[in-house]
Parts: C-alpha cells; sequence; structure tokens
C-alpha cells in the first residue's frame, strides 16, 4: 500500500522530501555510511530487520496509523463485501433457474389436471349416454315380456327338435343382448373411475407444485434482500474507503510537516554539536569497548539500520535502537556528559540530547526519545548511570519503549556497537 501522489513527478518528489527528512525512529538524522561496504552491508541485512516491521509502525502519527488501519479494513471489508454480493448474484440466479423450472412443472401439472378433468367430463357424458341405452335396450326387451319365462314357454310349445332348437337360439339372442348392454355400461362405469382416479392424482400433483413454488417464492425474497443489503454494503464501504483514503492523505501531510519541523531543529542542533567539536580540545583517547552502560536494562526490540516504511514504503534508516522496557522505567547516562537540548517533538515526543564530549576526534551525543518525561535541563552535567528521565511513548509511537540514538558528529550510528 503506498500512499504517496500517484504521479511520478508527485512520488519522486515526496519520495525525496521523505528521505531528506533522514526518518528514524520515525525519522531521524541519516546515517553517513563508513564507506561503500558499510552501506552495502547494512542493505544486505535489511531482510533480517523486516521482523521489526512491526513495532516499526511507531513510525508515523497516530492520526496516520488510524487512518491507514481505517482504509485497509475498508478495503478488506469492501473485498469481502463484493465477495458476498458476487455469491448473493450467483445464488439468485440459481434461483430463478430453479423458479423457471417450478413454474414450467406447475404449468404442465395444471396442463394434465384440465385434460383430465374434461376427460372426466367426457366420461361422465359416456356413461350417461351408456345409461340410457342400456335403458333403452331393456325397455325394448322387456316389452314383450321377462326374456327368461318367454323362452321357458317357448320350449314347453316346442314339437320337435328343430323348434327346439330354434327357440333357444332366439333365446341366447334375447339374453346376449342384455348381458351385452350390462357389460357395456359397466365398462364405461369403470373407465369413469379411472378417469377420477388421474384427475384426483393431477389435483395432488398441482397442490405439491404449487406448494413448491410458494416455498421457493420466500426463498427468493430472501435471496433478494440479501443482494440488495449486499449491494448497500457495498456502497457504504465505497463510501468509507474514500473517506478513509482522504483522512489518510490529510495524516500524511501533517506527518510530513511534522517530520521537516523535526528536521529542521535536529539540523540546528548538528550545527551546534559540529560547533562544539571544532571548539574542543583534548578529550577521550582510546578503546571505547566498555567506555559506555546502556541506558535502560531491556532487550531490543528494533534495531539500527535500513529497512522498508511499513505504511510510507520508502527505503530509510532506523536511525537508533529500540528497547522494549516498560512506562516509568528510568534511563540512565550512558556516560558523563552535559544535556545540550530538550524538547518536545510531534514525531519523538519528549527529546533529549546528552553531550558526552570529544571521544577520539569525534564529538558523540546520546539522544533519548519518546520519554514520559526527564528529571534535567539543559546545561546540567550528568554522571554515568544517573536517572535523566523516564521511558514513556509520546510523540510517534505504538507501546511504552525507548528509542535510543547515538550521534557521532551529528551523524546517527549505531549504538550496539558501542554499547556493552
Amino acid at each position: 500500500m503506498r500512499l504517496f501522489p500517484r504521479t511520478a513527478r508527485r512520488r519522486l518528489a515526496v519520495a525525496t522530501a521523505v528521505a531528506s527528512l533522514a526518518i528514524g525512529a520515525v525519522v531521524a538524522p541519516l546515517a553517513v555510511a563508513d564507506d561503500g561496504k558499510d552501506l552495502k552491508h547494512k542493505q544486505k541485512n535489511a531482510h533480517a530487520q523486516v521482523r521489526h516491521a512491526q513495532h516499526a509502525l511507531g513510525e508515523s502519527s497516530s492520526e496516520l496509523r488510524r487512518a491507514v488501519a481505517s482504509l485497509t479494513r475498508a478495503r478488506s471489508q469492501l473485498a469481502e463485501a463484493r465477495t458476498q454480493l458476487k455469491a448473493a448474484n450467483a445464488k439468485l440466479a440459481a434461483a430463478q433457474v430453479r423458479d423457471d423450472q417450478m413454474q414450467d412443472r406447475l404449468i404442465t401439472a395444471q396442463i394434465r389436471l384440465d385434460t383430465a378433468q374434461q376427460d372426466l367430463a367426457q366420461g361422465r357424458n359416456a356413461l350417461d349416454d351408456q345409461r340410457e341405452k342400456v335403458a333403452d335396450t331393456i325397455s325394448d326387451i322387456y316389452e314383450e315380456g321377462d326374456p327368461e319365462l318367454l323362452a321357458f314357454s317357448a320350449l314347453l310349445d316346442a314339437q320337435t327338435p328343430a323348434d327346439l332348437t330354434r327357440q333357444m337360439e332366439a333365446r341366447n339372442v334375447i339374453v346376449g343382448r342384455e348381458t351385452r348392454a350390462y357389460d357395456d355400461l359397466h365398462a364405461a362405469e369403470v373407465l369413469l373411475e379411472v378417469r377420477e382416479g388421474q384427475v384426483e392424482d393431477a389435483r395432488d400433483a398441482v397442490e405439491v407444485q404449487r406448494k413448491a413454488a410458494a416455498e421457493h417464492l420466500v426463498l427468493m425474497e430472501d435471496l433478494r434482500a440479501g443482494k440488495r443489503s449486499a449491494r448497500d454494503k457495498v456502497h457504504q464501504l465505497v463510501l468509507t474507503r474514500a473517506e478513509s483514503r482522504q483522512a489518510a492523505k490529510r495524516a500524511r501531510v501533517h506527518d510530513l510537516r511534522a517530520l521537516r519541523a523535526a528536521k529542521k531543529r535536529e539540523a540546528a542542533i548538528k550545527q551546534r554539536i559540529l560547533a562544539a567539536q571544532r571548539r574542543a580540545r583534548g578529550g577521550y583517547q582510546g578503546p571505547t569497548n566498555g567506555l559506555f552502560i546502556r541506558p535502560v536494562p531491556g532487550s531490543v526490540t528494533s534495531s539500527f539500520g535500513y529497512r522498508e516504511h511499513p505504511i510510507y514504503h520508502y527505503w530509510g534508516l532506523h536511525d537508533g535502537t529500540d528497547f522494549g522496557v516498560s512506562c516509568g522505567e528510568p534511563m540512565r547516562a550512558i556516560a558523563g556528559g552535559t544535556v545540550i537540548a530538550r524538547y518536545w517533538s510531534d514525531v519523538y515526543g519528549n527529546r533529549l540530547y546528552v553531550s558526552l564530549g570529544s571521544i577520539n576526534g569525534a564529538n558523540v551525543t546520546a539522544v533519548y526519545n519518546h520519554a514520559t518525561g526527564y528529571r534535567v535541563g539543559v546545561g546540567a552535567h550528568v554522571n554515568q548511570g544517573d536517572v535523566v528521565g523516564y521511558v514513556g511513548s509520546t510523540g510517534w509511537s505504538t507501546g511504552c519503549h525507548l528509542h535510543f540514538t547515538l550521534l557521532v558528529n551529528g551523524n546517527a550510528v549505531d549504538p550496539m556497537n558501542w554499547l556493552p
């Protein structure tokens, strides 16, 4: 995530400006490498220093951190919301296909019901017709009397076997005609029952399809509501992202102004250091191993060296060593010296410069940053081990720690090359 202006020219201008500010613990005087080999060595070690990136988030104002966190959160939530909207659209599309299929099934079932009902009506009409035919046939048969009795009487009147045969055949014709009439009526009744069953089955099928369609309609409404909600969420997050981006830009501009002010003040102090060194006579000559003590007992949480800024993404120098200690922990003078500056910085919070004098021909100055407060003022002389102040989390800081800088002729060097 790069927060510099989009155009190459503006990016170059801002990057140059920031680099010139020599940002340290967030920004401090840019170290002048002893030689090209030393700089190359530091750059090779940069990957090992990436583990300090989280701690280095303190290298920006709380306003910028909040704005960037809000922007990052909005971007993440927007991506998630867009995924949810896409999923909602896909579900709704699939549901629409399903709805179309269910509507087709319902229409088909309704057509089957209509057809079955028409067949049933035709069957009932056919049954009525058949009943009339049976009634007419039986009436015709019985107009001459009971067929069975007539047949029996004819048998008694038969004079010869031939008469008997003719009378039997006549009787069979009459009885068969009656039987066929009743068989046709029974067949029409059976067919009507079948058609009534078909109508009932078709009606049940329609009911099943209607119920399924009604349930699916509820699902469709829920999916449409979900889509509207997801769409509204995306819209709101787009606005939030834009607002967060503007807030981050404003905070960045404020940070750059604070960095320029810090750099200007540091430059003035550096000139005083160089002037003091020019006036110096004598001073300490000899080995520096064991000459200093540590300012606090805490462990190193972020070391000196070049790294990428976690928010601005420029390649810059972390100009000191961060010690992870609790707020209120006493900070001690690493050697005897004189307080030459004490002031508040939006970047460093409470700052304290202690000149340790000339050591092997170079002026050495210890700088304590982010303190909750100091016990000594400008002009005060301190002895090695004296408490000069207390650890805090002022300025651009994400937690209690001491950002300790060591200046040699006004340029930042790795304190751990001097401290035990």
